[in-house]
């Protein structure tokens, strides 16, 4: 027989979310408990009663048939209540009066209530149960009608029982669903997370890498020692993205502390102390950046990250698009915002505010609660302006 199974994966540490018995558990307990109910009561009141040969065979066979009968009930439940409601109605006929309850029958009307052969059940029983109380007053022994009433009763019961067994089913597979659903929901968020990441993480180190190289190209034989600074600042560039790649991969193959914890970052994430850096980064012969820090303390982390990746996407266009000589990075703290703007002199980015870059730093604000503005600069380029609730994340 199967193992029982488990509906939803245990977090780490906890419990299973809900015990879920196999089909085939759930299919065979009736059978066994019916089989053993009826068959050997049966024969003992065969013996007793001192029946024929012939009907006391008869007897003990529907007592087996019935169970047996239940086996179907998983693949065609409908025909197998009918069935049973057949076999249920030949065995109240038979003499004697007094015989073994018919489980089986009982059994049969809850599953096939439970899997939605409501109709079947409905039909077999209630023509069989009339057949049988026509039958039973023409042909057979006088019934007391307090035991027609408590056999409709029972029978009634079984009706609501497989109902609630029903109701209960269609719930547990709305949860199912409902939790795969959220499941999927929360790896497509995590998956667009990593994607910006690496889009921001990527693109900004490959921007500044090809900047730095082309002035290492072009100052090679005129000007050595600053051909030599850009090719450092190339090493330097590619090493800090290569540790941040490193940070991202590692969340997303789940490394974690040495106790199973969490997965930790490989390298810390950046924050508004790294923004000096990243600003000078950037410069090169013929563009200059600046950073004009009006903060007299930092947000919480969650705030300095989004500023810091923001800042660099837009330094990123700016470089790549803008063909700009000059940009400002300017942070201050506006009631209970943070305001992030990044000015360029240049002729604008060239559509790159409908690209990812852009979509990503919108995205990233929203996250937080916040909302990201492109529009044109004062200084005749263009201005990013990131709006971040100040205790966002905290």
């Amino acid at each position: 027989m199967p193992a029982p199974t488990w509906d939803g994966a245990a977090p780490r540490g906890g419990r299973p979310e809900r015990f879920r018995p196999s089909p085939t558990a759930v299919l065979v307990a009736p059978v066994v408990v019916s089989a053993i109910v009826q068959v050997p009561a049966a024969i003992a009141i065969a013996v007793w009663t001192r029946l024929p040969a012939s009907l006391e065979v008869l007897h003990v066979g529907l007592a087996i048939a019935g169970p047996l009968t239940l086996l179907a009930a998983r693949r065609a439940p409908g025909p197998t209540v009918a069935a049973i409601s057949a076999l249920a109605l030949a065995d109240l006929l038979l003499p004697p009066d007094v015989g073994p309850p018919y489980v089986a029958l009982a059994f049969a009307i809850v599953l096939a209530v439970a899997r939605g052969a409501l109709a079947w059940a409905v039909v077999s029983v209630v023509s069989g149960w009339v057949a049988a109380i026509v039958l039973a007053s023409s042909f057979g022994p006088d019934w007391h009608p307090l035991r027609v009433a408590a056999t409709t009763a029972l029978l009634a019961a079984c009706f609501g029982i497989g109902t609630f067994v029903r109701v209960r089913r269609e719930r547990a597979a709305a949860y199912r669903a409902d939790l795969a659903r959220r499941r999927r929901t929360a790896e497509e968020r995590e998956r667009m997370r990593i994607a910006r990441e690496l889009h921001d993480v990527i693109g900004h180190a490959l921007s500044q890498i090809n900047v730095q190289a082309s002035v290492g190209l072009h100052l090679m034989d005129r000007d050595p020692d600053q051909a030599r600074s850009a090719l450092e600042s190339v090493k330097s560039t590619s090493k800090s993205a290569l540790e941040e790649v490193r940070s991202v991969l590692g969340v997303i193959r789940g490394e974690g502390d040495a106790e199973g914890g969490e997965a930790t970052p490989l390298a810390p994430q950046p924050d508004l102390a790294a923004l000096p850096r990243l600003v000078a980064g950037v410069a090169a012969p013929g563009f200059e950046a600046e950073l004009v820090d009006r903060l007299h303390h930092a947000p919480p982390r969650a705030v300095q990250l989004a500023v810091y990746r923001i800042a660099q996407e837009a330094l990123t266009n700016v470089v790549r698009h803008a063909d700009a000589t000059r940009a400002i990075v300017a942070v201050e703290r506006l009631d209970d915002e943070l305001l992030l703007t990044v000015d360029d002199d240049g002729h604008g980015m060239r559509g790159a505010t409908e690209g990812s870059g852009i979509l990503g730093m919108r995205e990233r604000a929203a996250l937080l609660g916040g909302t990201v503005e492109v529009e044109r600069s004062p200084g005749g380029g263009t201005r990013v302006a990131a709006r971040l609730p100040w205790g966002a994340g905290a």
